[in-house]
């Protein structure tokens, strides 16, 4: 894993891909009302002490804009903190280095959950379980004009791919990597980042060709680049099935169908709409929560 300098940091925040200002601030998210059942399904230790902690791996726009080590906005936020109104605790945000770190805290119980979106995959359920609340697509970010050509995951060989370490799109580009190269052609130079941001930075400044994660953050990435990035791919599978994606708790904690339940109310009273409508992710929307969703 490759973690961001300072000075790299400085650069990312200076690209202006940190930015909120293209997102509504007022997109009429209903108010919660206490749901007293919810509330007294909730661990003993999490009502004994008033509030839970969500974890998040890094700035992952437009879900998370961490602004500080406890301070995050985006999506996530407002869904997990609409999901603490629902069950009367108050929600706290803390970070770590990466997406390993992050599962790696969960399964070991050191933080009560992650809002995510984490992909959801059946090898990833041996210590933690997903509250699925995304629908999510792989693509590709590219130079603008598309100076590779890469139109999907079958024409990426030869080119350098930035991905976010330990994510799924890491693991399905090293295993085209291996493919490109058993087909005769020309290699994938595979570019692992701790985050979003150093990953994307890495194709602005033609360290990497593209970069290849979910569709809603590259989007928000290239709709902020100033006509430097385009997306490619849209529209293939790339590797992938359907892909769910959503919030992490310990494997077995009672915390998951306490975060459906509470998702379901989101569900119904409006307020799951108007978050992701306000962070330009209707593309992105479940009919419904679930537990697991993945069979893959």
């Amino acid at each position: 894993m490759i973690k961001t300098s300072t000075a790299l940091a400085g650069l990312v925040v200076a690209a202006g891909l940190f930015g909120t200002a293209a997102f509504a601030t007022d997109a009429g998210i209903p108010e919660q009302t206490l749901n007293e059942e919810l509330h007294a399904q909730l661990p003993e230790k999490v009502r004994e002490k008033g509030y839970m902690t969500a974890v998040n791996p890094g700035s992952f726009p437009p879900y998370d804009f961490v602004e500080s080590s406890t301070k995050v906005t985006g999506a996530s936020a407002d869904m997990a903190e609409a999901l603490g109104d629902v069950l009367g605790v108050e929600t706290r945000h803390a970070s770590v280095a990466g997406l390993p770190a992050l599962l790696s805290g969960i399964g070991a119980n050191r933080f009560e959950f992650a809002m995510g979106p984490v992909g959801d995959f059946v090898s990833r359920r041996e210590a933690n379980d997903f509250v699925d609340w995304v629908q999510e697509f792989a693509v590709f970010a590219v130079q603008s004009g598309n100076p590779k050509g890469i139109d999907g995951l079958e024409t990426a060989c030869g080119a350098r791919i930035a991905v976010q370490a330990g994510g799924s799109a890491e693991r399905v580009i090293t295993e085209q990597a291996a493919k490109c190269e058993q087909d005769g052609k020309p290699a994938i130079e595979v570019k692992s980042y701790a985050d979003q941001p150093t990953s994307i930075l890495a194709v602005r400044s033609d360290r990497a060709d593209a970069f290849f994660s979910s569709q809603a953050p590259l989007t928000y990435f290239v709709q902020q680049s100033d006509g430097e990035l385009e997306l490619a791919g849209v529209g293939k599978s790339n590797g992938f099935k359907d892909l769910f994606q959503g919030a992490v708790v310990p494997k077995d904690s009672p915390l998951a169908d306490v975060l459906l339940g509470a998702l379901e109310i989101l569900h119904e009273n409006g307020t799951y709409e108007a978050i992701m409508t306000k962070w330009g992710l209707e593309n992105n929307m479940l009919g419904e929560p679930g537990i697991n969703l993945s069979t893959w």
